[in-house]
């Protein structure tokens, strides 16, 4: 057996968006909400959510265009204020009220900006390999790949795409591997597989909308208990950005994984732990 459920669930313009469920939802434990980076899914989460969901009912959802959930027609639709109301429908449908908010990357950034539009909601955060402020070269690194398909006739030469566009990951083995390239690619009706996201949720971003004052809301997190993680060769949130988060955040703990780069998996050893430590104050 599984050891999720799947749901849908209606946005307020009538796409039908997919979660997984993980555990009980009548645990005492407070719950677990995952939010994947900006061309993840769900599926990322697996592994973390199966491990906590032997004592918590942890929520891991596909953003509209990617994964399971419906692509929208309106690519301007792609945009963190969107993805904002699409996790505040998740959360009437599901009826979580509070949760520990676990982002990797754009995940991030959403658990940080329900500070604002739910600050009720926050009982914890970790913010996985994402800050205020983004290093150029990381962001054009992504964007160069997100917004094109490249089907693979087969899963060995998606395993072998995978290791070479991201050969600073911390996976350890051959099944990780192939775990990762199946949240990234997904068999399609002609029989290659297809990158597992709409290519259009690239346009918003690359029309180079200004962001709102990420400092800012940062610092609205100083009375919630935070973990951030970084990758010490991650090349989207720098040293310098991550010691300045110290600073605005006296209380944050802070984990810097060696020789990893974007993103961390959050099931290395040394993320366990300090995840783990993290719930233990909620």
């Amino acid at each position: 057996m599984r050891p999720f459920r799947e749901h849908r669930y209606t946005t307020h313009d009538g796409l039908s968006l997919y979660y997984r469920e993980y555990g009980d939802p009548l645990s005492p434990q407070t719950p677990i909400l995952c939010l994947p980076g900006l061309a993840r899914n769900s599926k990322d989460f697996h592994r973390l959510a199966s491990r906590l969901s032997a004592d918590r009912w942890v929520v891991c959802p596909d953003y509209r265009g990617r994964g399971q959930s419906d692509y929208d027609p309106n690519p301007d639709n792609y945009q963190p204020t969107i993805y904002l109301q699409d996790i505040r429908h998740l959360l009437a449908a599901t009826g979580m009220h509070r949760a520990v908010v676990i982002g990797t990357s754009m995940g991030g950034l959403l658990a940080t900006g329900l500070g604002i539009v739910l600050p009720s909601l926050l009982a914890g955060v970790v913010l996985n390999d994402i800050g205020p402020e983004f290093e150029d070269n990381g962001i054009e690194r992504i964007m160069d790949y997100l917004g094109v398909d490249c089907p693979h006739p087969d899963w060995e030469q998606a395993v072998a795409t995978f290791k070479e566009r991201f050969p600073t990951l911390s996976f350890d083995t051959e099944e990780l591997w192939r775990e990762a390239a199946e949240a990234t690619w997904r068999e399609r009706e002609d029989g290659l597989l297809h990158v597992d996201w709409d290519v259009k949720i690239v346009l918003p971003i690359a029309q180079n909308r200004e962001l709102p004052d990420l400092w800012a809301l940062f610092r609205t997190l100083r009375n919630v208990p935070t973990l951030a993680v970084r990758g010490s060769v991650s090349d989207v949130l720098s040293a310098e950005t991550f010691d300045r988060m110290a600073e605005e955040h006296p209380k944050l703990d802070r984990l810097c994984l060696d020789g990893v780069g974007h993103v961390p998996s959050l099931f290395e050893p040394e993320s366990t732990e300090a995840i783990d430590r993290l719930l233990a104050q909620v």
